[in-house]
C-alpha cells in the first residue's frame, strides 16, 4: 500500500532536509522579479548594462558585487536560478512522463511489445548523448528554454523507463492486479489505477535524477558556448566568468556563487532521493533505522 505523505515526511530526516532546501530555492526562483525589484537602486534596473560601476566588490549596496558590465550579481544569480530550475523541471516532467508510459506498457504487456520497447530503450541508453547534444545545440538557432528542455528530455527518459519496467514486471502478477482483471478493468485502467500509485516513489526518483541531469547538461552546454545565449542562467554566468578571467580579477562571486547554488540543487534532490530509497527499500530502511 502507498505510504501517506505524513508518514513519509516523518520517516526520514534526509527527505525533510532535501525538501526544505528545494522549497527555499524554488521560492527564491518564483519570487525572482520582486527580489530583483528590491535590489534596484535609484530607479536603476540591477540587470541593465551600465547600471552600476563594473567589478564592484561585495558590499552593503551590492551583496555579491557587480560584473564586468555593472550588473548586480545577486540579481543575476536569482534570475539565473529561476531559468535553470525551469529547464530542470520541464525536462524532468517530460522525460518522466514518457518514461512512465514506455516502462509501464512494456512491463505490463510483456511479449513482443516488451521486446520492442525494451530494444528501443536500450538503443537510447547506449547512444552517446553528449556528442548528439552538442551537435544539435550547435545547429539549432535561437533556442529558448522550452527548446532546451525538449532537447534534454529526449535523452533523459530511458533510465526511468528501464527502472519502472523492472518494477512493473514484479507487480503485474500480484493478487490485486489479478482481481482488477476479473472486474473487467482494461489495461489502461489497471496501469494508472493499480500500478502507478504503488510505484510513485520510483517515479519520484526518476523525476529527481532526470531533473538534476537536465540542469547540469544545460550548464555543460552553456560552458562550451552552445546554450541559449539570450536567456540568463547559472551556466551562462559560469561561461562569462571563464571568458572574462573573473578569478584573476578578484571577482570570485561570479564563479563561486553559481557553483554553490548548483551544488545546493544537487544536494537537495539527492537527499530527497536517498530519503525515498530509505523509506521504500526495506534493506535501506533497516540500515537507516539501525
Amino acid at each position: 500500500m502507498p505510504v501517506s505523505f505524513g508518514a513519509l515526511w516523518s520517516s526520514s530526516f534526509k527527505l525533510r532536509l532535501g525538501i526544505l532546501i528545494l522549497l527555499f530555492l524554488a521560492l527564491v526562483a518564483i519570487l525572482n522579479q520582486p527580489i530583483v525589484g528590491l535590489l534596484a537602486q535609484g530607479g536603476k534596473n540591477p540587470l541593465e548594462i551600465g547600471a552600476f560601476d563594473p567589478w564592484e566588490i561585495p558590499s552593503g549596496a551590492h551583496f555579491l558585487g557587480t560584473d564586468r558590465y555593472g550588473r548586480d550579481m545577486l540579481a543575476m544569480i536569482v534570475v539565473g536560478l529561476a531559468a535553470s530550475l525551469q529547464v530542470g523541471f520541464v525536462a524532468g516532467i517530460l522525460s518522466t512522463i514518457f518514461g512512465v508510459i514506455v516502462g509501464f506498457v512494456a512491463g505490463y504487456k510483456g511479449g513482443k511489445v516488451d521486446s520492442f520497447l525494451r530494444t528501443g530503450t536500450d538503443m537510447f541508453l547506449v547512444v552517446p548523448s553528449l556528442p548528439l547534444l552538442l551537435t544539435l545545440a550547435a545547429y539549432t538557432k535561437n533556442m529558448s528554454l522550452l527548446h532546451v528542455s525538449l532537447l534534454l528530455s529526449i535523452f533523459s527518459w530511458p533510465f526511468a523507463a528501464r527502472t519502472l519496467r523492472a518494477q512493473v514486471l514484479s507487480l503485474r502478477s500480484r493478487p490485486y492486479v489479478d482481481l482488477a482483471r476479473t472486474t473487467k478493468l482494461n489495461d489502461f485502467e489497471i496501469i494508472f489505477q493499480e500500478l502507478v500509485p504503488n510505484l510513485l516513489p520510483y517515479i519520484g526518483l526518476g523525476l529527481g535524477f532526470t531533473s538534476v541531469g537536465a540542469i547540469f547538461a544545460l550548464v555543460g552546454l552553456e560552458v562550451v558556448g552552445l546554450g541559449p545565449s539570450n536567456v540568463l542562467d547559472l551556466g551562462l554566468m559560469i561561461n562569462w566568468a571563464l571568458t572574462w578571467g573573473a578569478l584573476s580579477l578578484g571577482a570570485w562571486p561570479i564563479v563561486v556563487v553559481p557553483l554553490i547554488v548548483l551544488a545546493a540543487v544537487f544536494i537537495a534532490l539527492t537527499l530527497i532521493n536517498i530519503g525515498l530509497e530509505e523509506t521504500y527499500n526495506p534493506r535501506l530502511r533497516q540500515v537507516a533505522g539501525a
